[in-house]
C-alpha cells in the first residue's frame, strides 16, 4: 500500500514539474505572440488561441518529436498591415492561408526528392553563422525592452543567470520563471505594474474568430514573404536540433516540420489569426533548462488555448514589466547565439579562406541592419530578402562557388 501511495506522489509530482515547465514557455512566448496583432490589428485572444493550436498541429506533423512552440510571425506583419489598410484584414487572412499551402507544397517536394539534397547544401561553416545571426538579430529588441528600467531587467538577467550556472536540479529548469517571478515582486515594490490590466481584464473573454476572404491582390502581395520565412524556418529547427543534440531535419524531416509550419498558418489564417511560426524565444528556454521533454511545450499550448479564453490570466501576463522581460530576453537570446558559435566549436569547423569568406558574408549581411548597411534583394514593391534570410541564401551560393572552384583548382 505504501508503494503504491509514494508511486501516486512521484507521478503527482512530475505532472506539477510538467506543469511548472509548460507555464514557462508559455510566458517566454507571450510577449512576441501578442505584438504582431497589436501591430497588425487581428484579435490578439484569437493569436493566441491559434499560437496554441498550431503548436498541436506541427506536433502532430513531427510526430510529436519536435520540442518547438509555434507564435505570431513577426515576418508578415509589413504586408498583413498593408492588405488590411487597404482591402480588410479578412483579405490579409486569404493571402495567410496561400502562404501556408505553399509551405505544404514545398513541403511535399523535399519528400519527394529527399532531405540529403538539401542538407548538403547547409555544412557547419553556414549553419553555425546563421544560428549566431538568429539570436544576435533579436538582441536589440530584449535590449530596447530592458532599457525601460535598468535595475528591474538588471535584477532579473542576474537572476536569471545565476540559477541557470549554479543551481542543480528541478530548480535550474526553473531559472526563468522563478526570475520573472522575483522581478515582478520588485515591480510591485517599486509601483511600475499596471495593475489596472488584471482589474479591468474580463474573466472570460471568446477569441473574436473571424471567416477570410480572398483576392489575387492579396494573394500577391502576402505570398512572396515565404521565399523569406523558409529560410527562417530551416535556421529555426536547425538551432533547435543544435540545442536539443538530435537533427531534426532529418528526423522526423524538414518535409514534417515545414507541413507542420504550414498547416498551423493555414489555421490561424481560416479562424483570423496571423500566421504562425518556430519561436527562438521557447528554444532559449531549453538551451537554459536542458529539458527537452516535446510535451512540455505541448503542455504549455494547451495553457496558451485556455488563455485565449481567460482575459484575467492574460491582464496578469500584460502586466508583466517590459524590463522584467527584457531582462529575460538578454538571457535567451544569447543562448541561441552562443549555441551557434558551439555548433562551429564541435564541429571542428577548419578557419580557411573559403570558410572564412562564407562566415564573415553571413553575418555581415544577416546582420546589416545593426551595422548601418540596407542590403537586400526586392522580390516585390512591399517584400524583400535581408538579414537572415538573405544572409543564408547568400551563404549557400557562396558555399556552392567556392567548393566548385576547389575542386576545379585541385584538378
Amino acid at each position: 500500500m505504501d508503494k503504491v501511495i509514494v508511486k501516486d506522489d512521484r507521478k503527482v509530482l512530475q505532472a506539477m514539474k510538467k506543469i511548472v515547465l509548460g507555464l514557462q514557455h508559455l510566458i517566454a512566448m507571450f510577449g512576441a505572440t501578442v505584438l504582431v496583432p497589436i501591430l497588425t490589428g487581428f484579435d490578439v485572444s484569437t493569436a493566441i488561441f491559434a499560437a496554441g493550436a498550431g503548436t498541436l498541429i506541427f506536433h502532430f506533423c513531427t510526430k510529436n518529436k519536435v520540442p518547438v512552440f509555434l507564435g505570431s510571425s513577426f515576418a508578415f506583419i509589413p504586408v498583413i498591415q498593408l492588405v488590411g489598410k487597404t482591402e480588410g484584414l479578412e483579405y490579409a487572412q486569404g493571402g495567410i492561408i496561400c502562404a501556408g499551402l505553399i509551405y505544404v507544397f514545398i513541403s511535399f517536394i523535399i519528400n519527394r526528392i529527399g532531405v540529403g539534397k538539401i542538407l548538403k547544401f547547409f555544412p557547419s561553416q553556414i549553419v553555425g553563422p546563421m544560428i549566431i545571426v538568429i539570436g544576435l538579430n533579436l538582441l536589440p529588441t530584449a535590449l530596447n525592452m530592458a532599457k525601460t528600467n535598468i535595475i528591474l531587467s538588471a535584477v532579473t538577467f542576474s537572476t536569471c543567470l545565476i540559477l541557470s550556472n549554479f543551481a542543480k536540479g528541478f530548480i535550474k529548469q526553473l531559472s526563468i520563471i522563478i526570475s520573472v517571478i522575483i522581478g515582478y515582486i520588485l515591480s510591485l515594490y517599486l509601483n511600475v505594474v499596471d495593475t489596472s490590466l488584471i482589474s479591468q481584464a474580463s474573466i472570460v473573454a471568446v477569441p473574436k474568430f473571424q471567416l477570410p476572404a480572398f483576392s489575387i491582390s492579396a494573394i500577391i502581395t502576402i505570398c512572396p514573404v515565404v521565399m523569406a520565412v523558409f529560410m527562417e524556418h530551416l535556421g529555426d529547427i536547425t538551432t533547435n536540433s543544435q540545442v536539443v543534440g538530435k537533427n531534426f531535419i532529418k528526423d522526423p524531416g524538414l518535409n514534417r516540420t515545414l507541413l507542420g509550419d504550414g498547416l498551423a498558418t493555414m489555421f490561424a489564417g481560416f479562424i483570423g489569426g496571423p500566421a504562425n511560426t518556430t519561436y527562438g524565444e521557447n528554444t532559449g528556454v531549453l538551451a537554459i533548462t536542458k529539458n527537452y521533454d516535446p510535451s512540455i511545450l505541448r503542455l504549455a499550448a494547451i495553457f496558451a488555448i485556455i488563455l485565449s479564453f481567460v482575459g484575467k490570466i492574460g491582464g496578469f501576463l500584460s502586466s508583466i514589466p517590459q524590463a522584467v522581460m527584457g531582462g529575460i530576453s538578454v538571457v535567451l537570446f544569447s543562448m541561441i547565439s552562443l549555441v551557434g558559435f558551439k555548433t562551429l566549436k564541435n564541429s571542428r569547423t577548419q578557419m580557411n579562406l573559403k570558410n572564412i569568406i562564407i562566415i564573415a558574408s553571413i553575418l555581415i549581411i544577416g546582420l546589416g541592419s545593426h551595422l548601418g548597411l540596407n542590403l537586400q534583394i526586392k522580390i516585390t514593391n512591399q517584400v524583400s530578402l535581408s538579414g537572415l534570410s538573405l544572409a543564408a541564401l547568400v551563404g549557400i551560393l557562396l558555399n556552392i562557388i567556392l567548393v566548385k572552384y576547389e575542386e576545379h583548382v585541385s584538378k
